[in-house]
């Protein structure tokens, strides 16, 4: 059956940037939901010191948890090669952050849609130093999980392979065991395309899941295609919302992960609007994965 994390998406700003939020903060207030594990993000301000990671580590492990995955965004796609191996080194100081951790999944993205890059240049920038990276990522036993994203938080472009068609041929191209995705349907929204459709193109791949829900304020998913998609900026006619209640067809999402036998982490990134929404998007997933994965 798989296994609920959640991450702390409505604190990334007073856990990254400002500092007014320490991560013991976090772990106090994920606690209570009852969760498997908490995904990391390597971006922590506290995540700075190497000290500090074992003391994280029994942190959410003496609350009966685990931090089974970490999310950080390298930048692959940068034409300077300079750049992108420091981009490599990043990434695997972050795959030790993983190991240090306990965890087995770490992500990777493509890099930033830079306007002057081609669809073909951009593949194979990702590409080959995602394959730099998975050497080490195998020998230390940890997964790199490329995520159809939106754009980081802190990033000025969007992601390269944000659309469906990029998206897939660069998982395509990439064979290795140490390697899958890491499905976030709501994320697809953000391209103005189907989160089942890249689902049916990638199910296989499937590693791990992040799980959160849209709704559209105002018009149509015709009008967002036409508008927003692979706009900078985030998607003006979309907001976040609870689990269950937005745009997202669970079932048909937990019908064709069942069916490829996925029975690993789903990570909540919710409760941007309070602790209470994302409780109430914790229970209806627990439901929901009850009902499809019943023992």
């Amino acid at each position: 059956m798989p296994k609920l994390a959640a991450f702390p998406k409505a604190f990334m700003q007073q856990l990254c940037k400002d500092g007014t939020m320490k991560i013991a903060d976090w772990v106090k207030l994920a606690t209570p939901l009852q969760l498997d594990g908490l995904e990391w993000y390597a971006g922590f301000l506290e995540m700075e010191n190497e000290k500090n990671w074992p003391k994280f580590r029994r942190m959410v492990e003496n609350e009966g948890m685990v931090i089974p995955m970490m999310c950080c965004s390298p930048d692959f796609t940068h034409r300077d090669k300079a750049f992108r191996e420091n981009e490599i080194q990043k990434q695997k100081r972050w795959i030790d952050m993983t190991d240090e951790l306990g965890g087995k999944y770490c992500r990777v993205l493509s890099g930033q849609y830079r306007p002057e890059l081609s669809v073909e240049e951009g593949i194979k920038l990702a590409k080959d130093c995602i394959e730099a990276c998975l050497p080490y990522a195998q020998s230390l036993g940890i997964t790199l999980i490329i995520e159809n994203h939106y754009k980081d938080d802190f990033w000025e472009y969007p992601e390269f392979a944000q659309k469906r068609a990029v998206f897939t041929r660069l998982v395509k191209s990439i064979q290795h065991p140490n390697f899958g995705v890491n499905y976030d349907p709501s994320n697809t929204f953000l391209a103005g395309e189907d989160p089942l459709d890249l689902l049916y193109d990638v199910s296989e791949r499937v590693m791990t899941m992040h799980a959160s829900d849209r709704f559209l304020k105002y018009g149509t998913i015709e009008d967002l295609r036409n508008e927003e998609g692979g706009a900078v900026g985030y998607a003006k006619r979309l907001s976040h919302g609870e689990i269950g209640q937005g745009m997202n067809d669970y079932d048909a999402i937990f019908t064709e992960l069942k069916r490829v036998g996925f029975d690993n982490w789903i990570s909540i990134e919710d409760g941007v609007d309070g602790m209470d929404q994302l409780e109430r998007s914790v229970a209806f997933l627990k439901k929901k994965i009850g009902q499809y994965w019943h023992k």
